[in-house]
């Protein structure tokens, strides 16, 4: 199955989808409010479950904690935790390295699983510092996963990188509150995604968990979870796509944004701006208009995420943008700047591929392509955007990825006045 995507003026106001990242650890820090105890959480707003929350709303068990889901309003509550869980992360890193030392801190044995890229994204991270603080660990094949965890994480002083990815910091911020002493988390590498532990110690403060920021990292004091009840907040990284569209097909208004939010992923209206874009805040949300770009330098070390669009953005550019400090996109659920690289040539995009950066070189209008989804919900929806400035027909493959973070993506495209339709790949 393909999705071929016509070229199309766009012009919509729609809502933005929840928070991925901060509906991941309401439910974590809603389950640990509740397991254990009568006490009752609810965490309302996520609207549709894509499979990364799936992923993670599955695992809930394994905590001894129940779900009931009515409306975009999920209740949390106690019960039975199964001997020696199964786990299945799915595709989704965040499950797998939040959930990880949780699990061990609450002294749970599981064998944790998942699919795709997953088994090869990096848990060296964890390898290295969890056994010392009391965590049992095996892997039960020649990958990363299946990983067969027991033991129960001491708290105490931890070490490690700062630029591999903020899941680790975020993980170890989640489970630390629960160990007796709690502990220190001490980066010995410069912090990269800074604004994912922002919204972990967001999350932690809504639950009654002292911990904060020292100069060489994080303290984490032992406490109670005690969240109660939690509305997620419109997800920054998702409204890029649609504002992204605006800029180069119409004008397309998003609601549901908070303008203070931790998520780092609220530079993209900063980034559109200075591509040379017309956005507008005001009461109706985030508005952004169709204007020549000119291209510019992108330091991605904070915002991974956005850089297969801000890539499509700089093909339609004047002039040569870099995106730079981008190294650690190799290892999403596709080689994000390869795969980047790639499809932009396809669309006839001159583009220069290093190590940690690309160099594209935009042009007049994107030539019609059939490009690569990789399997990648991000690359997807980039495609979709792509096809705006093309002079004809874009096809995309793997359509069906975009379940993965946002099922209703096509959906909501057409809404604002996107052309596409499933085409038969075979």
């Amino acid at each position: 199955m393909a999705m071929q995507i016509c070229p199309a003026a766009v012009n919509g106001t729609v809502r933005a989808p929840a928070s991925k990242s901060d509906a991941h650890r309401a439910l974590l820090a809603g389950a640990l409010s509740v397991r254990g105890t009568a006490a009752h959480c609810t965490v309302s707003g996520i609207g549709e479950w894509s499979q990364d929350l799936s992923a993670t709303r599955g695992a809930l068990p394994a905590l001894g904690v129940q779900t009931v889901v009515r409306g975009d309003t999920v209740g949390l509550f106690s019960a039975a935790c199964p001997p020696s869980p199964v786990i299945d992360c799915g595709e989704s890193g965040t499950t797998l390295r939040l959930l990880l030392p949780v699990l061990a801190a609450c002294g749970v044995t599981a064998t944790l699983t998942g699919r795709g890229r997953l088994p090869q994204r990096p848990l060296q991270v964890y390898a290295a510092c969890l056994p010392p603080h009391g965590v049992t660990w095996r892997y039960a094949g020649a990958q990363q996963l299946p990983l067969q965890i027991g033991g129960r994480l001491h708290g105490g002083s931890f070490e490690i990188p700062g630029d591999v990815s903020s899941q680790f910091v975020s993980g170890l911020l989640l489970a630390l509150p629960l160990c007796a002493a709690g502990g220190t988390i001490r980066l010995t590498t410069p912090e990269q995604s800074a604004g994912y532990a922002d919204m972990t110690l967001q999350t932690l403060r809504a639950a009654g968990i002292r911990a904060q920021r020292t100069p060489e990292g994080f303290e984490v004091c032992p406490g109670a979870y005690t969240l109660s009840s939690y509305t997620v907040e419109g997800d920054w990284s998702q409204a890029a796509f649609l504002l992204a569209a605006g800029a180069l097909g119409g004008r397309v208004t998003v609601q549901g944004l908070r303008t203070d939010s931790c998520q780092r992923d609220a530079r993209i209206v900063p980034l559109l701006r200075a591509f040379g874009a017309d956005v507008m805040e005001g009461p109706q949300g985030i508005s952004a208009v169709r204007a020549p770009l000119r291209a510019i330098d992108v330091d991605a070390a904070d915002i991974p995420d956005l850089v297969p669009v801000l890539a499509v953005l700089a093909g339609a550019a004047e002039g040569t943008t870099r995106i730079m400090h981008a190294g650690r996109l190799r290892l999403k659920e596709s080689d994000r700047l390869a795969a980047a690289a790639a499809n932009l040539r396809r669309l006839g995009v001159p583009v220069r591929e290093g190590e940690d950066f690309l160099e594209i070189t935009g042009v007049d209008r994107f030539r019609p392509a059939r490009l690569d989804g990789f399997g990648d919900h991000r690359m997807v929806m980039s495609a979709a955007v792509a096809a705006l400035y093309a002079a004809g027909p874009v096809t995309v493959t793997d359509p069906e990825s975009v379940n993965k973070s946002w099922p209703s993506f096509f959906e909501t495209y057409q809404r604002i006045g996107g052309n596409c339709h499933v085409v038969d790949d075979r």
